[in-house]
């Protein structure tokens, strides 16, 4: 079943500070939808608005044309990314796999590396190991929008390839708002792109509309 996440209508303001007004962007089944823009421009400000996390003076988030009006987000419709570690470390990935009913064979096709560690804690794995069994772990969920806030960062090349081939996998059951500093991956990926400039979202369609907006020189 297709389904449509909307966003618009937010304003965000810290201060005196406005960092988002006349924003749109829409998600949906089958689709990647990649968000690029500056440092500070309000990327993941924008992430955990659409999550629940930030409030904002104005918002409208619409799944299936029907609003969402409370803060709080159902897990079985969304799962999110953050940059940051949010795994405690002292879990094993045994545990891990479990707790987010992940099939680890399915995984170790993808990353035979990993077999070794089924029984080992987080904190035993390099920093890229972990954040791979991070973004598996959102990817991979029975969710029906995964949102993913720098997913490639700290992670070598070669498993980066991998990761976006699982992810264009998993959009054929699901929605992907997806942004990244590592900008040639997203938009090798996505099939809707949006640049957040002063505040608004502009969706275009090649990198010369990217650069136009002063993203890239």
């Amino acid at each position: 079943m297709k389904h449509t996440l909307e966003v618009d209508s937010i304003i965000l303001e810290f201060g005196i500070k406005r960092v988002l007004q006349d924003v749109y962007i829409k998600s949906e089944t089958g689709k990647i939808t990649g968000i690029l823009g500056r440092n500070g421009t309000g990327k993941t400000c924008l992430l955990n608005i659409i999550y629940g996390e930030l409030a904002t003076n104005e918002k409208s988030v619409r799944l299936d044309g029907d609003a969402i009006i409370t803060k709080s987000r159902n897990p079985k419709i969304f799962k999110y990314l953050p940059q940051y570690n949010f795994i405690p470390k002292k879990l094993t990935v045994k545990r891990i796999f479990n707790d987010f009913e992940l099939d680890f064979k399915e995984f170790t096709k993808h990353f035979p590396e990993f077999e070794k560690y089924f029984k080992v804690k987080l904190f035993n794995l390099s920093g890229g190991e972990r954040r791979i069994i991070e973004v598996y772990s959102i990817l991979a969920s029975h969710a029906k929008f995964c949102i993913l806030d720098e997913p490639f960062s700290h992670i070598m090349p070669v498993n980066i390839e991998t990761l976006k081939i699982i992810i264009e996998n998993e959009k054929n059951r699901k929605g992907i708002p997806i942004t990244d500093h590592l900008f040639e991956h997203v938009t090798e990926i996505c099939d809707y792109l949006y640049v957040i400039t002063n505040g608004k979202t502009f969706l275009v369609n090649d990198l010369n509309d990217i650069k136009a907006l002063g993203y890239t020189n």
